[in-house]
């Protein structure tokens, strides 16, 4: 038998000479994805002389890792045959309760069947692209905004309308003619946000949600750093204030906003887990779109976050987390008041993990961090959060990994770093 002869054009050939035509059989919506500027820059700064302020890493000393130790004890003595089980795609029941009576004393007020539990924050943002983006819509976004979210949403051929905040958050007096583009939801981070660590005003909250309900948009609420507060009062989150403002008091949440949260920040990432609060008809078509990707999430990892939070623990922890990251905020504040040039400007976040620095115009971070590395001290620049373009003489600085002598001898370093660029490139 003679078999024809098929010529192959443009195939990718590898160092070896071998063809490698693998770049023609990707999904065309591969072309929208890239690798987060953030994890890239993390593999570089996993040496150990570096100190960064890149990362959104928790700090490893909060981990309660022997309260982990007798929880994954219990349950596999316990619980065994069910946590080394598949569950139901919802997520564990009890879990799903306990947070329903955790969100409650934050005024969310909903029981399990607005809940599900998902592989981390960023699998439901992925989960949200997936039920409600075809390619094309658009998305209002804060304009920085979080780069995960921009990650997961371009891959579904996404488009942003970007609306600029300052540091009160989000400018809602610029919202109503950004809606008038006719945007699928709008998303927004309202406490601490990352990158800039703002926090929405309680006026703009208000304004927000009147203006969404007014033009019939969503409110995609992301939320990981809500319980991190380490000065001034609790604000209201989105969902609550939506739920007032429509007169929603039924248990069962039905209103316009999803609201999303993580054990990431207030346990530890490694579990990767995460949750969804939305109207039980949102719950459910997410399921579907979860079912198609992993099922759910791991059965064994819900037990013993389960087992962890028990009996008010998960309150007497974050108190602890609060002590400790917000000592290292002060340390990083206090640092690049003696350090940095009286030109840069940075926020003074009430919360969180981070603040948001800007340089002099002329000056561009991405040259700055090449700089800043030689001095073995590494930041986020902040262009690849603005959906739109722009930020290219902003950096994101995380305050919760590093010690505070790290912290004081990194700003010390990285100030130094941008007064000699400022005198390189100063305008005459």
């Amino acid at each position: 038998m003679v078999r024809p002869i098929v010529k192959v054009t443009g195939a990718i050939r590898d160092e070896r000479g071998l063809q490698t035509p693998w770049d023609h059989r990707y999904a065309h919506r591969t072309k929208r994805m890239g690798s987060s500027a953030v994890r890239e820059l993390l593999k570089f700064t996993e040496q150990p002389d570096i100190i960064s302020f890149a990362g959104g890493l928790p700090a490893p000393e909060v981990f309660p890792i022997e309260r982990f130790a007798e929880a994954c004890q219990k349950v596999l003595r316990d619980y065994g045959a069910q946590a080394l089980q598949y569950g139901p795609t919802e997520g564990y029941l009890p879990l799903r309760e306990q947070i329903a009576r955790h969100t409650a004393r934050y005024g969310i007020n909903v029981n399990p069947e607005n809940i599900l539990i998902t592989s981390g924050s960023q699998q439901a943002l992925d989960l949200i692209g997936k039920v409600f983006i075809n390619r094309g819509d658009r998305i209002l976004v804060e304009s920085p905004t979080y780069l995960g979210a921009l990650q997961a949403w371009n891959a579904y051929g996404a488009e942003y309308v970007a609306v600029p905040s300052d540091k009160q958050g989000m400018i809602t007096d610029a919202l109503e003619e950004a809606l008038r583009y006719g945007p699928k939801f709008i998303y927004v981070l309202p406490n601490f946000q990352n990158p800039t660590g703002v926090t929405l005003s309680l006026e703009r909250r208000y304004q927000l949600v009147e203006l969404a309900n007014r033009f019939g948009v969503p409110i995609i609420e992301d939320d990981p750093y809500g319980q991190l507060r380490y000065e001034g009062e609790h604000l209201p989150s989105i969902v609550v204030v939506d739920g007032q403002y429509r007169g929603n008091h039924d248990r069962c949440y039905r209103g316009n906003v999803i609201y999303l949260s993580t054990f990431s920040k207030i346990l530890a990432p490694g579990l990767r887990l995460g949750w969804v609060v939305a109207p039980p008809e949102v719950i459910r078509k997410m399921v579907e779109a979860k079912q198609g990707e992993d099922l759910h999430t791991a059965t064994f990892n819900q037990l013993v976050a389960h087992e962890v939070s028990k009996g008010g623990f998960l309150d007497e922890h974050v108190k602890v987390i609060r002590q400790v990251y917000r000592q290292r905020r002060d340390v990083m504040l206090a640092a690049m008041d003696r350090y940095f040039p009286s030109e840069v400007d940075w926020t003074h976040p009430e919360g969180g993990l981070f603040l948001w620095g800007t340089m002099p115009e002329y000056l561009d971070a991405k040259e700055v961090l090449k700089d800043a590395l030689e001095q073995k001290v590494a930041f986020v620049p902040g262009e690849s959060f603005y959906p739109g373009g722009g930020g290219h003489n902003t950096m994101r600085l995380n305050f919760s990994n590093a010690t505070p002598e790290k912290i004081e001898e990194g700003i010390y370093r990285l100030g130094n770093v941008i007064r000699a660029k400022m005198q390189e490139l100063a305008p005459a």
